[in-house]
């Protein structure tokens, strides 16, 4: 039975239960929470925002945003790549637990999302746009719907304008620009929740601005003094702005933006070339270049005048905030590296209590050929078939069969313990150590590991042991 919102909350502030409706109290804790929408772009760098200082881009309704909410001038990717980064904020775990190395490595069923923690919670769940943490077909066991999404209108990677994409596995031709679509997609679930009982969380994971870029005439237009090749990327990024500012403006016509916390990041730092990063490398590398993103989190019932923080924050922290907003927990609830900030919500976090691990693994990526694949699985539902090609559905994401050893920690890893930041280089026996203070040093250009010898080796002594504790979570330890 589906109770209105507002005739729901007058009858359970009035303490009246109500025959025939033994979820009423249940009912009450959840519609007290507040509605989540999670976006995130593909791609965009640190400085790939007027607010943060770009000379060309225009991005008018993210610099409205940054100015009413609360701005994070020091947020990180869990990882210097897409798909990684994407699990992160799934689990509130570095990527490198359940096998997210690079991209198009899918998630683990074994793991807990933050889908199904809030759904638990009394939510209804939606996945909009790009997935890339497994399939899009039907029947998969790591499909959106499989890891806790209600409805789901999803794309296995990224996508360009007028893509087809796959509605709980249905492939659907979908004619528009790419950000425009995802936001059509996601507002349409709003707007049937927005008045029920039950809060929603909906996930919009944008497919702009990763390469090719492909931007629309009235976007070019605005760059007329840039290069073909920048008038395209800027052109995304303005097109993916306008997507946004139709999605904020919709919150306050429906009436809900007071309790609804509206979080926006990137997944990873700026590509070289075109983007604009937050200090040194661009996106694969663990440099700040390549990791540090934009970030913004509006929520007026909680946040209720504009600040800006310097406290470095993650994409793994998303999970463990929500999971406190939402006033949930999870049994066997496997180690996160997540914190929840909540304090620093209401100004009251003025340092992160936890370092963060960071760990790029030396394995390769997966290709993700979004395009091919929902051509080809709109070509077979056509002729009334379905997709069997393991590669396209991920048949055995949670099977373990590789157990990695506990000595040696392959790859470029980093240790943030603010205002300090070590690299752990291990290519071929002993690792190379490298020491920023990024507060005298943002761009991460003076190594001072043979200066600060005893804290490069404290620090070091943490982050190894913060990677075995990853590589025994990498080897199903934490599912026994």
């Amino acid at each position: 039975m589906q109770v209105h919102r507002r005739e729901f909350l007058r009858v359970a502030g009035a303490g009246v239960w109500l025959a025939g409706l033994p979820d009423l109290r249940a009912l009450a804790a959840a519609q007290s929470k507040p509605n989540v929408i999670l976006c995130m772009a593909d791609d965009q760098g640190w400085g790939d925002m007027a607010y943060n200082g770009h000379p060309v881009l225009k991005t008018p309704n993210f610099d409205e945003m940054a100015a009413r909410g609360l701005r994070f001038d020091r947020f990180y990717a869990a990882a210097p790549v897409c798909s990684p980064t994407r699990g992160s904020v799934m689990t509130g775990r570095h990527p490198n637990r359940f096998g997210c190395f690079k991209w198009g490595h899918p998630i683990r069923p074994q793991e807990i999302t933050i889908a199904e923690a809030l759904r638990k919670a009394g939510y209804v769940t939606g996945h909009f746009g790009k997935w890339h943490l497994g399939s899009v077909c039907k029947n998969s066991p790591v499909n959106p719907g499989a890891k806790g999404f209600d409805e789901w209108f999803s794309a296995p990677n990224f996508f360009d304008n007028d893509p087809i994409m796959s509605r709980a596995g249905v492939a659907v031709p979908t004619p528009g620009e790419s950000s425009m679509i995802t936001v059509d997609a996601a507002l349409a679930f709003i707007r049937k929740h927005a008045a029920a009982a039950r809060p929603f969380l909906a996930v919009v994971w944008f497919g702009n601005p990763h390469a090719p870029h492909e931007a629309l005439e009235p976007d070019l237009s605005l760059y007329k003094d840039q290069g073909q090749k920048l008038r395209n990327f800027y052109g995304e990024i303005t097109a993916m702005d306008r997507a946004f500012g139709k999605l904020r403006r919709e919150l306050r016509t429906l009436g809900i933006q007071e309790n609804t916390v509206l979080w926006y990041c990137s997944d990873n730092g700026g590509l070289p070339g075109v983007g604009a990063t937050g200090g040194r490398g661009n996106k694969g590398q663990v440099y700040e270049g390549g990791l540090r993103v934009p970030a913004i989190l509006e929520w007026p019932a909680r946040i209720s005048r504009p600040r800006a923080t310097d406290v470095p924050c993650n994409t793994f922290d998303m999970y463990p905030t929500l999971l406190e907003i939402a006033g949930t927990r999870m049994d066997r609830q496997p180690p996160l590296d997540g914190i929840s900030p909540v304090p620093l919500l209401d100004g009251r976090m003025e340092s992160r209590p936890k370092p963060m691990g960071f760990w790029d693994h030396p394995t390769g990526g997966v290709a993700t050929p979004s395009k091919q694949w929902m051509a080809a699985l709109y070509e077979a539902q056509q002729a009334g078939r379905e997709i069997d090609n393991p590669a396209h559905l991920f048949p055995d994401a949670g099977r373990i069969t590789t157990q990695y050893p506990e000595d040696s920690f392959p790859g470029h890893s980093a240790w943030l313990d603010w205002p300090w930041k070590l690299h752990r280089i291990e290519k071929k026996g002993e690792p190379k150590l490298e020491l920023y203070n990024l507060a005298e040093d943002p761009n991460e250009s003076r190594d001072l590991a043979a200066r600060s010898a005893d804290r490069a080796k404290s620090m070091q002594g943490q982050l190894e042991a913060w990677l075995l504790s990853v590589v025994r979570s990498l080897n199903g330890k934490d599912y026994r």
